[in-house]
């Protein structure tokens, strides 16, 4: 069986640095920070006391009164970023067959705020269990993804892949089988994620996970620098529309890049620290070369999945080092959770957005906050260090990893008729 090819006609984002794909990426390549003191709620109490929150973004005017008793957060950043794919796609709703059109998300934890403050309510009562009727509908990570089919009366595929941190990679390489294996002629996949609250920041406390650098929150996403001290939570939706490419030449789409690849790996070592050596993301991104079809040395960019601790940074580049060798060098490596922080499940979907506009625009965004070299890092490497690079990208790799081991990567290519 010939598999078909899938490319990216559509594309939509919320994030802490832009609140669509054009602020996003203006942020992206001028180094913007999107850490800051929290606002949601009162951090006296937390070690941890600043997030990449979203900005400025009046979300009781995009929806109404009743649709937000009913949408958890992340429900809402989803249903925002879809809809500006869907719309950048052009897309006819009218004509499309909408049985052959799916959605595929991507979400780590889910209604986190929903659960909160429903548990909170009931704790605080009389023990009389009266929970909101919205609670589990809001609250469920499969959620979003229906919202987005209902919104748009979409009746393929429907479901959300749930691997931490990896959740939305997981999600796209779903979407890349079904289209590839001739399921579904259009799948709108991404991830969305809401953890900035009481219990996701006390959480990633308990765990150590997070910085603690609370006297200079725009900074404190650092990967690769010697003095990163944990991770930035962040929030946020990633969108994207995936095509099988006779479906989208049909219409004349925009195509902004093929998805030629996906790979999978399990570290099978720790519930929540990488393995030292690496051994699961080096077998990750072996398995996304393979199944793409392509050789080490295509590779022009990583966009690492660099969350900025001491243990996952050095593994990951320690792995990028066997997997390519001599052409390492040649290949400009970033993290972009410097300054978006990380999104959780939405991470893969906002970073292979990254990916794609790379290739598009020909600049490779900064890794931003390197302060002092690590000794433990390779020195020969080039880290898009603080400012953005301007170079043709033609194959760019995206690499998400979650806690429980799980590893997702993907390959994009600039397409070729």
């Amino acid at each position: 069986m010939e598999l078909k090819r899938v490319v990216v006609t559509g594309l939509g984002a919320l994030t802490p640095i832009g609140n669509n794909i054009e602020e996003y990426w203006n942020a992206l390549v001028n180094g913007k920070s999107g850490g800051a003191p929290i606002t949601y709620f009162d951090t006296e109490n937390f070690k941890t006391k600043f997030a990449c929150e979203i900005k400025n973004f009046d979300f009781k005017s995009y929806f109404d009164r009743k649709e937000i008793r009913k949408l958890d957060k992340f429900s809402q950043y989803a249903i925002v970023a879809s809809d500006e794919a869907i719309k950048d796609s052009a897309l006819d709703l009218e004509r499309i067959d909408k049985q052959r059109v799916g959605v595929i998300w991507g979400a780590g934890i889910g209604g986190l705020e929903t659960f909160q403050e429903e548990v909170k309510n009931f704790a605080n009562g009389n023990g009389t269990p009266r929970f909101n009727p919205f609670f589990i509908p809001k609250m469920i990570a499969d959620i979003a993804p229906g919202h987005i089919s209902m919104r748009n009366g979409f009746m393929g595929p429907n479901y959300t892949t749930v691997s931490a941190c990896a959740s939305s990679a997981n999600a796209l390489i779903d979407a890349l089988n079904y289209i590839r294996l001739g399921y579904s002629d259009v799948i709108i996949s991404g991830g969305s994620e809401a953890a900035i609250t009481q219990a996701g920041m006390g959480g990633f406390n308990a765990m150590h996970a997070l910085s603690t650098r609370n006297d200079e929150p725009a900074t404190a996403s650092r990967p690769f620098d010697a003095t990163r001290d944990g991770f930035v939570l962040g929030e946020g939706a990633g969108a994207l529309v995936l095509e099988e490419y006779e479906h989208a030449k049909a219409r004349g789409a925009k195509i902004y890049a093929e998805l030629v690849g996906g790979g999978m790996s399990s570290d099978a070592y720790h519930i929540t620290a990488p393995h030292p050596e690496g051994i699961g993301v080096i077998a990750v991104m072996k398995n996304c070369l393979q199944n793409a079809g392509l050789q080490p040395q295509d590779v022009d960019a990583i966009n690492t999945h660099g969350t900025s601790t001491p243990l996952g940074d050095v593994a990951e580049l320690k792995a990028i080092g066997e997997v390519f060798g001599e052409h390492a060098k040649s290949i400009n490596i970033n993290s972009t959770k410097s300054m978006t922080g990380h999104l959780l499940g939405a991470a893969g979907a906002i970073e292979a957005i990254a990916s794609i506009l790379s290739m598009e625009n020909g600049v490779v965004p900064p890794t931003i906050n390197h302060e002092v070299v690590d000794e433990n890092i390779d020195a020969s490497l080039n880290l898009t260090l603080n400012k953005a690079q301007e170079r043709e990208v033609n194959v760019a790799m995206s690499n998400t990893f979650g806690f429980g081991g799980h590893n997702a990567c993907l390959l994009f290519k600039k397409l070729k008729e």
